[in-house]
């Protein structure tokens, strides 16, 4: 009997705790994910967005948009997600993985190039945040740059492997030691997001025929791979005024790179190589 009365009120005590949650469930809102909590002060951040459509005759302009930070993920990205869905569904960027891989959302914000998926929300100064699209690049639309001489660029130079000899019968892959596989860290990582392209003035004013920190990298990745046989070639097609020393060791490439990589130090390495 008297366990009996215990288990009831065991069952008591747990329907009541239940009760207490849906209570604290139902003082939620639920939006887009994140959840807002009914009466709690709003934290709101302005937005001033680049907008450009080539289809209407009105020149660039800025758009401000007011975003509450208590319902909005901490990225960049995410306001920018927010403010499409809820506020202006014309605005048009480029957004994919959302963890920094892809690259697709390369933007100038607050006057440096970035990721706007890796890129947290200021939300301890009232100032708003400025975006454009990457800087001296033709745009398409909004934050839409046109990556097309960029990645003819990257094509140019042959990103594949190009080995000297012929497999063996039998042989499956192109082996290399872990020394030699570890001279590629640090350019392999590259996402060709174009952030480190874009903000060097080299590249602003000879896009058509200086290369740019990014694909210079690129060709240093293949350049300095032991499995690949066309070193030689490769470096007799970069030896040009134009194509590599129009870098004059800036550096902003390597302090924009969001994925923190250093292609400044590879445009030295293929200097030192064509310097021998």
């Amino acid at each position: 009997m008297l366990a009996s009365t215990v288990s009831r009120q065991g069952a008591k005590q747990v329907v009541a705790s239940q009760a207490v949650r849906c209570l604290a469930t139902e003082a939620s809102l639920k939006a887009d994910g994140h959840v807002k909590i009914l009466n709690k002060p709003e934290r709101i951040k302005y937005f001033k967005v680049y907008r450009w459509d080539p289809e209407q005759s009105q020149r660039p302009y800025l758009s401000t948009y007011p975003v509450d930070l208590n319902d909005c993920g901490p990225m960049i990205l995410d306001a920018l997600i927010k403010i499409k869905n809820e506020q202006d569904p014309t605005l048009t960027f480029r957004r994919s993985c959302r963890e920094g891989i892809c690259g697709s959302c390369a933007m100038n914000i607050n006057g440096t190039n970035t990721l706007a998926c890796l890129s947290y929300i200021d939300d301890e100064t009232s100032k708003a945040t400025k975006i454009y699209p990457l800087p001296h690049m033709y745009v398409v639309k909004d934050l839409v740059p046109d990556m097309g001489n960029f990645y003819e660029q990257y094509r140019s130079i042959e990103p594949w492997l190009q080995p000297g000899q012929e497999k063996k019968e039998g042989q499956a892959e192109f082996l290399q030691t872990k020394q030699d596989r570890a001279k590629l860290d640090g350019m392999y990582e590259c996402i060709l997001c174009a952030c480190c392209s874009t903000s060097c003035p080299s590249y602003w004013w000879n896009a058509d025929k200086y290369l740019g920190p990014a694909v210079l990298m690129q060709a240093y990745r293949w350049i300095e791979d032991s499995r690949d046989g066309s070193t030689k070639k490769r470096l007799e097609e970069l030896d040009d005024a134009f194509k590599l020393y129009r870098c004059h060791t800036i550096m902003n490439c390597t302090k924009v790179c969001p994925k923190h990589l250093n292609p400044g130090k590879a445009i030295a390495e293929i200097k030192k190589k064509l310097a021998h």
